[in-house]
């Protein structure tokens, strides 16, 4: 096993992206992480769109690298077998709703008993506590009430969510954050405890906000949506090129500045007094949007990229996927990758972030179908006869 987590054991019993994805960038990094669905119809991303001859695309990256058991955890025998399993694990990950699975049996102290240094990482909408505690939520429930869907939009417009839910992603993302500090201070101690992780899944949305508080407190100001503008640099937008393309322009110092004004052949604007530093350009963001999006609409792309390449500017062409995956910084740094796959032979993701660099991470494999890892995992490690397999196969513990 390949990467810096190898040897790590990840137990996921979660459901749907956000926790999943925490369990993905684990594996991502080397570790060994068992996925466990309910027996017959498996999680859900399993059911979501796109499918190509009636497999579903997104569960093969978002699930990647994991092996596959299925078992239901309400059942005795399901408890008597998880129960079983659990000692090999370092990572327990699930999303139930608070108190979920103290009711099934498996409170934290009954999974500390058979597993002292087990780290398990609650990922839930509102946390363990709280009004809310109970409430269901899904990403756009975390962009919203995490703030970032009110930002995002036209000023005279809708708030608008993304076209991803990029809430079950950051959210993910810190949950595996959140697994690697509670294991930095076990291999600091190995004698440490357990600990519980409680991941409020639209606390990591608003996290992402940084300034949004501090700036509510100190000015009473409460930001709203600004389009394509930039409340903190200009010129900074999206432009339109002659041959309907899109970029986007940045660059807050004065030297980005006087790069980005030499590559549209206006040299004069470095020395206007109305923007000679980054507060006045902010305050005449509209006047310089202005210049640079005439300039942009009057040229293709390729010659508003190599203008501004030329002068060292910081512009940069708006990508669909074909776009990235034909670009030569993507192809240098395989960007996207090619995973074996048992359906397709093999499918393309995107690769591992951030790179090792002395030791190297590797994508196995896409992820599997429904219980395909059942014998290895209940024959191979608990050592149960064909017949228990069958009996328990029958009886839809497994």
């Amino acid at each position: 096993m390949a990467g810096p987590l190898a040897g790590l054991q990840v137990l996921d019993i979660a459901t749907i992206i956000a926790a999943p994805f925490a369990a993905t960038l684990l594996a991502d990094y080397g570790a060994d992480v068992l996925k466990i669905e309910m027996p017959g119809q498996g999680d859900g991303v399993r059911t979501f769109p796109p499918f190509k001859d009636g497999k579903p695309l997104w569960w093969k990256t978002a699930n990647r690298n994991k092996s596959f058991a299925t078992l239901d955890l309400r059942t005795p025998d399901g408890l008597a077998l998880f129960k079983r399993l659990l000692p090999r694990f370092d990572v327990l990950i699930e999303n139930f709703r608070p108190g979920t699975l103290d009711r099934w049996g498996l409170s934290k102290e009954v999974l500390w008993s058979i597993q002292p240094r087990l780290v398990i990482l609650r990922a839930t909408a509102f946390g363990q506590d709280g009004p809310y505690r109970d409430r269901p939520g899904f990403a756009r429930i975390f962009e919203a009430m995490g703030g970032l869907t009110y930002i995002t939009g036209e000023a005279d417009g809708e708030p608008t969510h993304p076209g991803y839910p990029i809430g079950d992603a950051i959210g993910g993302a810190f949950g595996a954050l959140g697994v690697l500090a509670a294991l930095w201070k076990r291999a600091g101690d190995p004698n440490a405890p357990g600990e519980e992780i409680d991941l409020s899944l639209t606390e990591a949305v608003f996290r992402l906000l940084d300034v949004l508080p501090v700036e509510h407190d100190q000015l009473g100001f409460s930001r709203s949506r600004i389009g394509n503008a930039n409340g903190y640099s200009a010129p900074a937008a999206v432009y339109r090129t002659r041959d309907d393309r899109w970029v986007t322009l940045a660059g807050s110092t004065n030297a980005l500045y006087a790069a980005n004004c030499r590559a549209i052949d206006r040299p004069d604007l470095i020395d206007d007094p109305r923007f000679a530093d980054n507060t006045s350009r902010v305050r005449h963001a509209d006047e310089l949007n202005a210049i640079f999006a005439a300039w942009c609409a009057a040229r293709d792309l390729d010659d508003v990229l190599a203008r501004f390449t030329a002068a060292k500017g910081t512009i940069a062409p708006i990508y669909a996927i074909d776009q990235i995956a034909a670009d030569p910084q993507a192809v240098a740094r395989e960007m996207i990758t090619r995973v074996p796959d048992r359906d397709f032979g093999s499918v393309a993701m995107s690769n591992v972030v951030p790179r090792f660099g002395n030791d190297a991470t590797a994508l196995r494999h896409t992820a599997g179908d429904v219980g395909q890892d059942n014998r290895a995992v209940y024959q191979g490690w608990l050592g149960l006869s064909d017949q228990e397999m069958d009996d328990l196969a029958r009886r839809k513990v497994i």
